[in-house]
């Protein structure tokens, strides 16, 4: 004999479908307007018009707005880690890992790169950036701490100053590139990436110092009196003599 609790069973999972594809598209519809109006100037009550639910009905999947932000973080995470993981397997050493760390950075900024500014925006206003222990600064670490164990890197700086580093010239030439003006358009961000790791791999001063130039002889009349002593040359004329 079937059992009340057979029939019910198979409700519950139709129902928790339900439940996540509706949560899908509240949250599609969110980042869609991010990306063409901005995290501040978007409402719950836009977002909710946008979904076709009513501005209660947002709350029931999401507690606040700033929930969307996790959650696109989650998920640009994800891609990030999927995509950089064979990248890493191939980098020749760690200055190769942290280039593949940046290129990749590069791609998915730059397959949304509305969206990309509109969020970055929102990490800045709700202070998300000074939050300890981001994503990415975990992936950095990781990166540095395996460079140090096969003794690649050579300075007295510790690891989490080298990530910080790091994750403040990703965030910095981000931040530049995604607002562009009317004098810098927006180029390549890997380019501008690339060329900002260089500098910080590199550094602004030569390796080796310049060597010092050898003094120069002296033309005066001093040094013509000093050689003509120092030979024994006989400097007088054939009518002095």
């Amino acid at each position: 004999m079937r059992q009340p609790s057979d029939e019910a069973a198979p409700v519950a999972p139709r129902r928790e479908r339900k439940k996540e594809r509706t949560r899908e598209h509240v949250y599609a519809a969110a980042v869609a307007l991010f990306s063409r109006q901005g995290y501040a100037d978007t409402s719950v009550a836009q977002i909710a018009a946008q979904a076709g639910i009513g501005r209660g009905t947002f709350f029931n999947y999401f507690p606040h707005k700033e929930c969307l932000i996790n959650i696109w973080t989650q998920e640009r995470v994800r891609k990030l880690h999927r995509r950089l993981a064979p990248r890493l397997q191939n980098a020749p050493d760690t200055a190769g890992a942290l280039r593949a760390c940046m290129s990749t950075l590069s791609d998915l900024n730059e397959e949304e790169p509305e969206l990309s500014a509109a969020m970055l925006t929102a990490w800045i206003q709700t202070g998300r950036l000074l939050q300890p222990g981001p994503p990415l600064g975990a992936i950095l670490t990781d990166i540095v701490e395996q460079g140090r164990t096969r003794g690649e890197i050579h300075t007295t700086a510790s690891t989490e100053q080298i990530a910080g580093a790091l994750r403040d010239l990703y965030i910095g030439t981000l931040h530049r590139w995604s607002h562009p003006t009317a004098d810098r358009a927006r180029g390549r961000l890997d380019t501008e990436l690339q060329q900002a790791l260089n500098l910080l791999l590199n550094g602004l001063t030569p390796h080796h110092p310049p060597p010092h130039p050898h003094p120069r002889p002296d033309t005066g009349t001093a040094q013509g009196a000093g050689t003509g002593a120092g030979t024994g040359a006989d400097t007088r004329t054939p009518s002095s003599r």
